[in-house]
């Protein structure tokens, strides 16, 4: 019989805390376990096969501290390796668990809040380079009209304490700007990136009014919600305490100190030597 355990929340860094604290929020009483692979950040310029492997050993890692659910809270890797470790790796072992993404459970749902039927993605190169956002889209919407938008420097702002800053201006502007003119009538935007979130504001200064500007955090969270809903069997092996433990591939005292910003809430961290 398959012991219960931890759900595990993985990303390449901080960002998927953005999406960690409204999975916590949705599912306040299981318990948890976040690893963040700061050593090796950022995923998103890399191969997809360095991303395959990096997301794999730390997939292994989880599954070894027992996590028989985990979330790769991260769009790069959720682009990059997600299929391969659930068609190829998963197939291989002899028990019960399983990994799953964000942007099948955000793309599902994308369609419904746009009017005109034309939405933006901002993410990175990787992501963007995928398509993953586009065909997973199309799956759900096959009219709707996905337009991406590669913001290389979004991520160092956040990560280097910049995204509120006016030297983010720029960069901001920048890719606002080519966005819309490559779709004039985009009415929605995903910000796929975890990152993402703590731009918001910046964002929402320079974007036009009436122009929607969603979150992956509480879509993910709600997705997650409904997918336990509907497998039981899943859902009996996920123990249920309350309690959240922090991993970091990097220094503790810099992901607690950065951690916090992302997450909201002091954090004490772990490290995990890969």
């Amino acid at each position: 019989m398959q012991a219960a355990g931890p759900i595990g929340v993985f990303d390449s860094g901080y960002g998927g805390l953005t999406v960690f604290k409204e999975i916590v929020r949705a599912l306040t009483e299981y318990d948890f376990i976040y690893l963040g692979d700061n050593a090796r950040v950022p995923y998103g310029n890399r191969s997809f096969e360095t991303v395959y492997k990096y997301t794999l050993e730390c997939v292994n890692h989880l599954f070894e501290m027992n996590c028989n659910l985990v979330i790769l809270a991260c769009n790069t890797a959720s682009a990059k390796a997600l299929r391969s470790i659930q068609q190829n790796d998963l197939t291989k072992r002899n028990d019960y668990r399983r990994v799953l993404g964000v942007i099948r459970p955000t793309a599902e749902v994308l369609g419904n809040f746009s009017k005109s039927g034309q939405v933006g993605i901002f993410a990175t190169q990787g992501t963007v380079t995928s398509e993953s956002y586009i065909i997973e889209a199309h799956k759900q919407f096959p009219e709707l009209n996905v337009t991406q938008e590669a913001c290389p420097m979004w991520v160092p702002l956040v990560e280097n304490n910049e995204f509120d800053t006016p030297g983010a201006d720029y960069f901001v502007k920048k890719h606002i700007h080519s966005l819309l003119h490559k779709a004039p009538n985009i009415d929605t935007i995903l910000l796929a990136c975890t990152h993402y979130p703590l731009l918001e504001k910046k964002i929402r200064q320079f974007l036009p009014s009436g122009i929607q500007l969603l979150g992956q955090g509480e879509i993910v969270a709600a997705s997650l919600k409904d997918y336990l809903n509907r497998h039981p069997e899943m859902e009996k092996l996920c123990t249920k305490s309350g309690h959240r433990t922090f991993y970091t591939t990097e220094s503790t005292a810099d992901f607690d100190r950065k951690g916090k910003i992302f997450l909201g809430e002091d954090i004490r961290s772990r490290h995990l030597e890969l």
